[in-house]
């Protein structure tokens, strides 16, 4: 599933990158991209801004699964520990440590197809409220995905 889907408007970013919301449940999201040659960095490993990003999407997507009504996320900080490069199919997985009325705070990892860990991630994000629940909005069109 797409972010874009979750969040019922189009996410560019999220789409060029060829992000995948592989799963959500309370508290919980993984998401994973398969690393290509224009997400490399020079040394041949996934690009530091594309393993954020991803970090990013799943602590967001995390914190969004203990709101049924928020229809995106505003990250307020971000801090990403980079462990090692990245190749190959990369996994984050995102878990909401504390939904409060204004705040989430989230934790997570990016981890390689085998399992490595890439990089560890801490973040706060201010959930985006509609008056559609998220995943009924209406859906943008994903070109056939």
């Amino acid at each position: 599933m797409s972010l874009s889907r979750i969040v019922g408007r189009p996410v560019p970013f999220a789409e060029l990158l060829g992000v995948r919301i592989a799963h959500r449940e309370a508290g919980l999201a993984r998401v994973e991209l398969d690393t290509r040659n224009e997400l490399m960095n020079s040394h041949g490993a996934a690009h530091g801004g594309v393993v954020m990003t991803l970090a990013d999407i799943a602590l967001a997507v995390a914190a969004m699964t203990l709101d049924p009504t928020s229809r995106g996320a505003v990250t307020i900080e971000l801090k990403v520990s980079f462990l090692s490069p990245g190749t190959g199919r990369l996994v984050a997985e995102g878990r909401c440590l504390r939904a409060g009325k204004s705040l989430s705070f989230s934790e997570g990892e990016v981890r390689d197809g085998e399992g490595k860990m890439v990089a560890k991630a801490l973040g706060t994000f201010r959930l985006k409220h509609g008056r559609t629940p998220a995943g009924d909005a209406p859906v943008p069109d994903e070109g056939g995905r």
